[in-house]
């Protein structure tokens, strides 16, 4: 990826330049970044899981050339270039495979590092950290570097076989638990990584990587996964507070070519995203936050509709989704603790938005559709929307954004996004379409 390549020498030139990777499948998250990258006239990188998309299909039902197609499918759509969009896999390792031995797990990894690589995928988050049957726990770094190695040497035979442009690496893995914090913040302590620890990680991968004859590879990793003291629970916040990660800043810049990659920076106030970049966490993780503002946003909507034109001809999204997550509880259960009513406040309202395992389902999508169409049946009165989507009603009464109802859910999305393009791309001007 010489686009992504070039970004990150431009950082450490002294650029405070950055990238953000949206992390998510939901179709309207993803049709809000590619608009925003047409808007902005940038690229957009948007990664997948090894949960949600792999060989099996995932959670998502999807391969990563499916992934792949379903996304360039809408950037086709909207005419944004397929060279500035930019596919990534995130977690890629046997973190699917846990309850097989090693070498099970490890077989199936190698997998789907090849369909990823063969799919298009160029930017490769190689995750070996977690133990699998009858390894120890928790997994010794050589080890794990030594299977990431293994995946790296199988990505490039992947990319060897299929062309195009040479894939890059991220490495590393003291990351904060995928979709926010398990238990609440204030009974966890928050850990900034250690220069010493980073060291560890470069040097044992370094070790790995030539003993697997990847030695012309290894400039091609350009990022170390580490935790800058961000992080979220059900209903708070660990904001950025530069000074903790100061000895992680000095430490990075004496590497030529690498930078920081921060996951879980969602819900981070607009000027913590400015400050991680200059102090070179320059990848920028989002996923829930993109969620949880598609969430308010169509909950606003239930409540205008109900109040618009009446229970009885409401298509009671909230109702209906709070009844498919109480009958299928498998995607919250053991992430929201406590009596029914804090369970029921969580499905609704969390942070970690659990939620968003909930849209693809038939009966909540048929009710997002009832309910949008509704809306575009019957108009909104300014004064109205204005209640429960403020931003979106200004915008209307400015005559920046259409009546139609899903566009405003697609605006309330790229607020989020705002924020994060602001921070990683500082010169950028939006063009007026």
């Amino acid at each position: 990826m010489q686009q992504l390549l070039s970004l990150i020498q431009r950082h450490k030139s002294g650029e405070p330049v950055g990238v953000f990777s949206v992390c998510s499948a939901h179709p309207w998250v993803i049709e809000a970044a590619l608009r925003q990258a047409l808007q902005r006239g940038s690229a957009v990188l948007i990664e997948a899981t090894s949960n949600q998309v792999n060989q099996f299909g995932g959670y998502t039902g999807m391969q990563p050339h499916q992934f792949r197609d379903a996304v360039w499918q809408q950037a086709d759509a909207l005419g944004l270039p397929r060279d500035r969009v930019w596919l990534g896999g995130d977690h890629l390792g046997p973190n699917a495979w846990q309850d097989k031995d090693a070498e099970q797990a490890m077989a199936l990894a190698d997998t789907l590092i090849a369909d990823y690589v063969a799919a298009g995928f160029r930017k490769i988050h190689l995750d070996c950290s977690m133990s699998c049957a009858g390894d120890p726990f928790p997994l010794g770094d050589e080890e794990v570097a030594r299977r990431a190695a293994r995946l790296c040497a199988v990505a490039e035979k992947s990319w060897q076989q299929h062309g195009g442009e040479a894939p890059v690496y991220v490495i590393g893995t003291e990351v904060p638990v995928p979709g926010g914090a398990q238990g609440e913040l204030e009974e966890e302590e928050m850990h900034v990584t250690t220069p010493d620890a980073v060291e560890t990680t470069l040097g044992v991968h370094r070790s790995a990587w030539m003993a697997q004859g990847l030695a012309a590879v290894w400039p091609r990793v350009i990022a170390v996964v580490v935790q800058p003291g961000v992080e979220f629970d059900n209903h708070s916040v660990e904001r950025y507070q530069p000074e903790r990660a100061r000895q992680l800043t000095r430490f990075i810049e004496s590497w030529p070519t690498l930078v920081y990659e921060a996951h879980s920076t969602d819900y981070q106030p607009p000027q913590a995203y400015r400050q991680l970049v200059r102090d070179h966490f320059a990848i920028l993780k989002v996923g829930p936050a993109l969620t949880f503002a598609l969430r308010e946003a169509l909950f606003a909507l239930d409540h205008i509709e109900r109040e618009w034109l009446g229970e009885h001809q409401a298509s009671h999204l909230c109702a209906t989704l709070e009844q498919v997550m109480c009958e299928r509880p498998e995607q919250w259960r053991r992430y929201y603790p406590g009596k029914p009513h804090q369970q029921h406040l969580y499905r609704q309202y969390s942070l970690s938005d659990r939620v968003r395992y909930y849209w693809p389902l038939p009966e909540v999508s048929q009710a997002v559709e009832a309910l949008l169409e509704n809306l575009r049946q019957n108009p909104v009165p300014l004064a109205l929307l204005s209640q429960y989507l403020p931003e979106q009603a200004r915008a209307i009464n400015a005559g920046t954004l259409s009546s139609d109802p899903e566009d405003w859910v697609l605006h309330k999305i790229s607020e989020v996004l705002t924020d994060y393009a602001d921070a990683c791309q500082p010169a950028a001007k939006e063009h007026v379409s």
